[in-house]
């Protein structure tokens, strides 16, 4: 068992951290207020090749795994810039189309993911369905060569970033007469595809859309894979790299607020002399948040090297568990930094009460705290199914 980075992660940890700090969170913040994109971080990131590093060297990536896009992840959040879209597009629709994709899809798409010039977001959340993807209503049917989708999506990031989004459908199986899924690219200006942004309470630059589609006309080769069979494979096999990520940003997201506190609190002197943080009271919180953001990074790394070693059905119990405990340790951490800064910690200018609502939703998001306890319960306690 190995817990030592190799040198070149040890190096791209360091290259990313430098490049998070030169932007850091009040960049972030200054974004997200005004409504703007974090577009010069996300296109230098993807010229220093960042962006890429998951992605087979063929196509201009760097031929690395999700350990490496973890790294990217955890790194951009630890300086205060944790950006949902490098789990969107390079974790979620670049694995899936590297793995699953036509060759034609992957030289159309994947350079383009790698360099940042091209985003594809990801749908599969509806209304009706909640987090039930067996009860999707979009669904998609032949007409001649051309496939039409038609359905409805919600909290889609980054739409109005992308050039495409990849849409998790559902179509008939002649020989059972049953829907499957199968996952289509559709650029995110065909007709008929319409959206409609979601006030949202979290700080964010990347913002969150309804989408409605309206029989939208895509040609045969929009269809993710060489045929319907890839569906189900493609689907589950973004769906490790995602939890894993997302427990890398929320891992460095509680690195960020813990840094910040213990900077505070370090030097904060109120009472005699002595600093706020020489206090139990004080320390100790944070001492525990630390604890769990390391335990939370000791399950992401596992999660990862699993994942990178083909190792699927391991890979999604660990990354669950990571996922789970990155969003409760994040959580706990920023919660804790406000507290120890006191009135200082509810401002923008000590730059830890901006991530609030952003980790609140990491304990929903993408998939719910107790959905995981669940797939934990049945698949690692042997437990019946309770849905």
């Amino acid at each position: 068992m190995n817990f030592d980075l190799t040198p070149e992660q040890d190096q791209l940890r360091d290259a990313v951290r430098a490049l998070g700090r030169r932007y850091g969170h009040g960049y972030f913040v200054e974004k997200a207020k005004a409504g703007e994109h974090t577009s010069e971080l996300w296109h230098e990131a993807g010229r220093l090749g960042y962006l890429g590093v998951n992605i087979p060297t063929e196509h201009g990536g760097g031929g690395g795994g999700i350990t490496e896009l973890a790294i990217v992840c955890e790194e951009l959040a630890a300086a205060g810039c944790p950006l949902l879209l490098l789990v969107v597009s390079p974790a979620i629709a670049a694995t899936v189309i590297a793995r699953h994709g036509t060759d034609e899809q992957r030289k159309r798409h994947l350079p383009g993911l790698a360099d940042g010039s091209q985003k594809i977001v990801f749908a599969i959340t509806e209304p009706e369905a909640g987090s039930n993807f067996h009860r999707l209503g979009t669904v998609a049917r032949r007409d001649g060569d051309d496939w039409l989708l038609s359905g409805r999506k919600c909290y889609i990031s980054g739409v109005d970033e992308a050039q495409y989004v990849l849409v998790v459908a559902r179509t008939g199986d002649a020989s059972t007469g049953k829907l499957k899924p199968a996952l289509f690219i559709v650029p995110t200006d065909a007709p008929g595809l319409t959206r409609s942004k979601l006030d949202m309470e979290i700080l964010s630059p990347e913002n969150q859309f309804l989408l409605y589609l309206d029989d939208v006309r895509l040609p045969a080769d929009a269809l993710v894979g060489e045929s319907l069979d890839a569906g189900l494979p493609a689907l589950f096999s973004g769906l490790n790299p995602e939890r894993i990520t997302v427990a890398a940003m929320g891992a460095g997201t509680g690195r960020y607020a813990i840094d910040r506190a213990s900077e505070y609190t370090a030097t904060r002197k109120v009472w005699g002399g002595r600093s706020i943080g020489s206090h139990q009271g004080v320390a100790h919180p944070l001492a525990h948040a630390a604890v769990q953001v390391e335990l939370a990074r000791l399950m992401i790394h596992k999660a990862a090297t699993l994942y990178d070693a083909g190792r699927d059905l391991e890979a999604g119990i660990s990354g669950n568990m990571a996922k789970y405990a990155a969003g409760e340790a994040a959580a706990l951490a920023v919660d804790t930094a406000v507290q120890a800064l006191g009135g200082a910690g509810m401002t923008t200018e000590y730059g830890v009460a901006t991530l609030l609502g952003a980790v609140r939703a990491g304990r929903i998001a993408p998939v719910s705290r107790e959905m995981i306890l669940n797939f934990v319960a049945q698949h690692v306690l042997g437990q019946e199914k309770s849905y």
